[in-house]
């Protein structure tokens, strides 16, 4: 009965599914984001898109360029802009780590899952990723239709 009570806030909101195709998933860090009351209220009703967004390190801070928030109706004269760049909310240890990765190493920092955590705050899940090649993506393409081939298989066996 307390695990349900203690979830009862989870909510995903948006999730990139294209973001583990197209890369390489090292590692992943949650982060906070920093939003207007406008964008909270739109975010609840599921209004959000991350797919062609991504996050960038510019001068010590880490931000959220190109994600979707749709507006919010009944805030008319407080509404917000549905894509601007919103400040991500990190440690400095991670900071450094992920300037580090991105500017030495040549990663790329994809988001993968906005959402609301247990304590109903928004977090956002960061990927830090390489990019795929064509080969590498029809690799994992044909990895991923081995698996449900074999799961009918097993299924149908039994």
């Amino acid at each position: 009965m307390a695990k349900t009570d203690e979830n009862k806030n989870y909510k995903v909101i948006a999730e990139n599914r294209r973001a583990r195709f197209d890369y390489a998933i090292e590692d992943d860090i949650e982060c906070g984001i920093i939003l207007e009351g406008s964008e909270v209220k739109s975010l609840r009703l599921g209004g959000a898109n991350i797919a062609e967004s991504y996050a960038t390190v510019d001068e010590h801070e880490l931000w959220l360029v190109n994600s979707y928030v749709a507006p919010y109706a009944q805030a008319k004269t407080f509404g917000h802009e549905e894509k601007r760049r919103r400040k991500l909310l990190v440690s400095k240890r991670e900071m450094a780590r992920l300037w580090n990765d991105t500017q030495r190493k040549g990663m790329t920092l994809v988001p993968l899952v906005l959402y609301f955590n247990h304590r109903g705050l928004a977090k956002l899940k960061i990927g830090i990723a390489k990019g795929k090649k064509n080969h590498d993506k029809r690799e994992s393409e044909a990895k991923r239709d081995w698996g449900r081939q074999k799961q009918r298989l097993l299924k149908e066996h039994r």
